[in-house]
């Protein structure tokens, strides 16, 4: 198959994956904190993500039955319905703290609505991933991560830009109606894509290949590398959109700007750090862009401590999202190519899950941080947050193919 219909598969599968992260990351924010929902409690979204760290416990069964392709139709009619359902919970109940205060929280059905859905998104990122493992050969990795980043910030821009935008004009039930359309239609495109046999015997083997693969020679430092790598983005992230507000920036500007331009620069840093990786390799992918990852949110630390106006928190977003392009490029890479094809759906559905324990946790606690330390203090420890990651890297090293590599992974 040529490459240029498989990244067009990228693309189609990779927005699928994505519209629904912005849904829960992007639209939701902004949603919560316009009917007045506490800071914390938008941060608590993050946990609501916790099954795509969980995913891994019931990868196997997405190899084991059916084909992948279904199991992403399935998963993408089935958060089309609960996306159409959502309007139907309360989003802002009155509930009296500790402290005596009357603060607004979601009702019990908006969070077990979004805990389904996240379940639901989880079990299809398994699917796609597995999908186009199995599609690409080594040495595409490059160029097919530069098309996943891309098609994924794309559906970020429709779930987080687009849909937020329009919630200037429309009521909030149908902006849920017009993204659960969206759904529909991925899962009316996806039958047609082509097939990837796996084979019969890893339908069967579950997890014993798994233990084997992190048992390797520097298994423990490539899983907590996983772990830590992103976590300043990721502890960062959930508030960013309330400080958006916070500042006083309307739902619209938040659409256009913070998502929209931000994701398109995001689009722009991931096609050249594909493009840049392609060229001298994953590895130095890693840390050099991995860096400017992590430099890019002093940007949003100093908007906040200087009380600039609103072109310079333009700038930061923009700023934030272009090197996290870079990062997130060099980031994915490195996921594919440590994985086995023919295990694919388990050892990477075990390296995204760590990963998102790990957005999940600093997340979850990114509206306490907050609200204790202030937005420019806690953004610029977000910066701190992610300089561990550099101490593994020399065990890292060792288990990445490059492209003229033969050698296995984790052998010395």
């Amino acid at each position: 198959m040529r490459l240029r219909t498989k990244l067009l598969w990228v693309v189609l599968f990779y927005f699928a994956q994505g519209f629904p992260f912005g849904v829960v990351n992007d639209l939701l924010p902004v949603y919560f904190r316009t009917h007045g929902v506490a800071l914390r409690d938008i941060g608590f979204l993050s946990f609501i993500g916790m099954p795509w760290t969980f995913k891994v416990f019931w990868s196997p069964l997405v190899d084991r039955f059916g084909t992948r392709q279904k199991w992403i139709v399935a998963s993408l009619l089935g958060m089309g319905v609960i996306l159409a359902l959502l309007p139907l919970g309360n989003p802002a109940v009155a509930h009296v703290s500790e402290a005596g205060e009357t603060v607004l929280r979601p009702a019990r059905l908006v969070w077990g609505l979004l805990l389904v859905f996240t379940v639901l998104s989880a079990t299809q990122d398994v699917a796609i991933d597995a999908y186009t493992i199995g599609l690409m050969d080594k040495g595409e990795e490059g160029a097919a991560n530069s098309f996943r980043v891309s098609a994924y910030r794309v559906a970020m821009i429709a779930a987080g830009g687009g849909l937020v935008a329009l919630a200037t004009w429309l009521p909030w039930t149908t902006i849920f109606y017009i993204g659960a359309g969206i759904f529909l239609l991925l899962a009316l495109i996806v039958p047609r894509s082509p097939a990837v046999p796996v084979p019969e015997e890893s339908k069967m083997e579950l997890f014993r290949p798994l233990w084997a693969w992190i048992r390797r020679s520097g298994g423990w430092a490539v899983l907590l590398f996983i772990l830590v790598y992103k976590v300043g983005d990721a502890a960062m992230a959930p508030m960013l959109k309330p400080f958006w507000i916070d500042r006083g920036l309307s739902p619209a500007e938040i659409g256009l700007v913070s998502t929209t331009l931000g994701i398109v620069a995001s689009v722009i840093g991931a096609m050249i750090g594909g493009a840049w990786i392609t060229r001298i390799g994953i590895f130095h992918g890693l840390w050099v862009l991995g860096l400017l990852q992590a430099v890019s949110n002093l940007g949003y630390a100093g908007a906040a401590l200087w009380d600039v106006p609103r072109e310079g928190i333009y700038v930061a977003g923009v700023v934030e999202s272009f090197c996290g392009g870079l990062g997130t490029a060099a980031f994915l890479s490195f996921l594919m190519n440590v994985c086995d094809k023919e295990h694919a759906a388990v050892q990477y559905a075990l390296l995204s899950a760590i990963f998102g324990l790990s957005r999940s946790i600093s997340g979850g606690f990114s509206g306490w941080g907050t609200e204790h330390l202030g937005y420019a203090t806690y953004f610029g420890t977000t910066f701190l947050l992610a300089l561990p990651a550099y101490l593994l890297l020399p065990w890292v090293r060792r288990w990445i193919r490059e492209r003229n590599e033969t050698a296995e992974p984790g052998i010395v």
